[in-house]
C-alpha cells in the first residue's frame, strides 16, 4: 500500500496568505484555475486507482480486499470536495452579482 493515499488538506492561516498565494501567479485567475484542476486531477487519479484495484480483485491478485473499499471512498471522497468546490463558488458568483455597486 502507498504511503499517504490521501493527500491532507492545507488550511490557510489568513486572508493575506492566500492574496499572497494569488500574486506569484502571473496572470489572474489562475490560482483558482489551479484549484479546480488539481481537484478534477485527483478524481481523474482515485478512479483510475479504484478501477485498478477492482481489477486486482477481480482476477485475484489482491489479497486484502478491503483496499477496493478504501479506493471507492477515496473516489467519492474527491467527487464530493469536486461538487461542494464547484458549489461554493457558484455561491459566490452569485453573491458578486447580488451585490450593488
Amino acid at each position: 500500500m502507498e504511503n499517504n493515499f490521501i493527500s491532507p488538506i492545507k488550511p490557510a492561516n489568513s486572508l493575506n496568505e492566500l492574496h499572497r498565494l494569488s500574486k506569484t501567479n502571473s496572470s489572474e485567475g489562475t490560482f483558482f484555475k489551479g484549484i479546480f484542476e488539481d481537484a478534477v486531477s485527483t478524481v481523474k487519479d482515485s478512479e483510475n486507482n479504484l478501477a485498478n484495484q477492482q481489477y486486482l480483485l477481480a482476477t485475484g491478485q489482491i489479497d486484502d480486499a478491503h483496499t477496493v473499499q478504501v479506493a471507492a471512498s477515496e473516489a467519492q471522497l474527491a467527487v464530493d470536495m469536486l461538487v461542494q468546490l464547484r458549489n461554493k463558488a457558484l455561491e459566490s458568483y452569485n453573491e458578486l452579482m447580488r451585490t450593488s455597486l
